[in-house]
């Protein structure tokens, strides 16, 4: 016994100077990689330098690719191709392939509605479709390579429609409502990120719907909801992180998330320009005529003269938190800016601005102000939506720093817009409903909601001739609602068209 218990101690140490060699470098790999990794999106600062030394071991990017489900209605997309960036559109495929949509944990407070990590497990293992290999990031769902798809009910092959799980959209009447509201058409989008702090979806004046979905914006026209462009920036290892279309012509502005700004022309289907400075995520754009304002998860803004060959003119600095909301008033004269931290500035218009310049106004909220916009017929009157921990709507009169009205929505309020012809407001909810709301304004009382999302409301967009609203959520699904005509307009259209839907983010 005693040589057996000797025979079997000198076995295991004998271990082949190759597997050792393997061992170690296996080991030193994961250190290295556990070392460089990125912050999270509850502290959502990733440098250049970050995202590169992170990337250092990899001698091949690699992309994800899955099948995911298949629906009878493709989209185009548009490569671009390096340099100049001409791009191709291409007619729309009967059927194409879908990626993979992996479900990630999170350590990031708001996305921690994702779950435990016990809940990849169980997607993985309901997951119909061969496992690939996916790119995974910290802090985020996602699915890279992404693409939209109209859900075709009957015949819908997409997962959630197959398995007969996907919610019914509808309405839920508190009041009698001023807009009656019904689903028209439902989305199926593969590739979107779940991050509260992004502004990935604008509706502009030409009635163009842009929405980033990874590498990639694609955009539909918002009359016919057909796939017309895609402008993809052909990397696996940066993403679109907001979007924002000029008042004037069809000119889109896309931030990335290597601290890049880039301007479109979707008619020539060109990239105009490139516009460098920023050093982290770019998550918010927003229009003043020629300049471009666009925040940064540093803290910084810069204003962008985009008729210039030194764009950039002039900077503003927020506390070094994460700038999640940029907005523009509507007569051009107030730059409104809310963070990670809680802090809604509210800013002159002063595009030559020094990093000392001052805000004219700090307004603290409790949780992170996202869900910003300005009233369109009251100059100096601004809603904001609080984060998870808030959970309350404002509205407030600018001038003299004081709430006009609130109301406790007791979920996180992920996104806000006005409805010009009622008067009324509209909010885009997380847990527990993942609803819409519609708020009487002034008194702010919930009129009708609207259900079907299984994710929190991230986006919410208005056509500009107010008579469809488009939501997307985190469960990947997008809505396009009609609004039945109930009467006359409270505000013109005319005054809502001079400059009110450029201003959705």
């Amino acid at each position: 016994m005693a040589e057996e218990a000797m025979g079997c101690s000198n076995a295991s140490s004998a271990v082949p100077d190759s597997e050792r060699t393997a061992y170690s470098r296996f080991k030193g790999s994961i250190t290295r990689k556990l070392a460089a990794r990125a912050p999270v999106a509850s502290s959502p600062i990733v440098t250049r330098w970050q995202q590169l030394h992170a990337r250092g071991g990899a001698e091949t990017p690699r992309r994800a690719r899955g099948l995911s489900g298949l629906c009878a209605s493709g989209g185009p997309r548009l490569i671009s191709a390096p340099g100049k960036a001409p791009v191709t559109p291409q007619m729309p495929k009967k059927l194409s392939i879908m990626k993979t949509v992996v479900t990630l944990p999170s350590s990031h407070a708001a996305a921690g509605l994702q779950g435990k990590n016990n809940v990849r497990a169980e997607i993985e293992k309901k997951q119909k479709c061969p496992r690939l290999p996916v790119v995974q990031e910290v802090g985020y769902r996602i699915a890279e390579g992404g693409d939209m798809k109209v859900c075709e009910n009957t015949s819908c092959i997409w997962k959630g429609c197959r398995e007969g799980t996907q919610n019914e959209f509808r309405a839920v009447t508190v009041l009698k409502p001023s807009i009656p509201l019904e689903p028209e058409v439902r989305l199926h989008i593969t590739g979107l990120r779940d991050d509260y702090y992004l502004n990935i979806l604008d509706w502009s004046l030409e009635s163009l719907i842009a929405i980033a979905v990874g590498p990639a914006a694609h955009i539909w026209n918002g009359e016919t909801l057909q796939a017309i462009a895609s402008i993809d920036l052909n990397s696996s290892s940066k993403y679109i992180s907001s979007v924002a279309w000029i008042k004037e012509g069809t000119c889109l502005a896309i931030g990335t998330s290597d601290g890049e700004v880039q301007l479109w022309d979707i008619e020539t289907k060109k990239r105009l320009r490139n516009m460098f400075g920023h050093l982290s995520v770019v998550g918010a754009l927003s229009w003043n005529h020629y300049i471009l304002s666009s925040g940064s998860r540093l803290g910084s803004i810069h204003h962008h003269d985009v008729r210039v060959a030194q764009h950039h003119v002039g900077t503003l600095f927020q506390n070094k938190q994460s700038i999640c909301s940029l907005k523009w008033s509507l007569t051009d004269q107030l730059l409104a800016s809310g963070s990670t931290d809680g802090i809604l500035n509210i800013w002159p218009s002063d595009p030559g601005v020094k990093l000392q310049s001052q805000p004219l106004k700090t307004i603290p909220h409790s949780s992170a102000v996202k869900a910003v916009n300005w009233c369109p017929w009251q100059s100096k009157v601004l809603a904001t939506g609080g984060g998870m921990k808030d959970g309350i709507l404002r509205v407030w009169d600018i001038n003299r720093e004081k709430i006009i009205q609130s109301a406790a929505t007791d979920s996180q309020i992920c996104s806000l817009l006005w409805l010009p012809k009622t008067s009324e407001l509209m909010t885009g909810q997380g847990l527990p409903g993942n609803q819409m709301k519609i708020w009487k304004y002034p008194m702010l009382i919930s009129s009708s909601e609207l259900y079907g999302h299984k994710g929190r409301v991230l986006h919410i967009a208005l056509s500009p001739d107010q008579s469809r609203l488009f939501s997307v959520a985190a469960d990947g699904i997008a809505c396009l609602w009609r609004c039945h005509e109930s009467g006359e307009s409270k505000h013109s259209s005319k005054a809502f068209s001079n400059g009110y839907q450029s201003s959705f983010l």
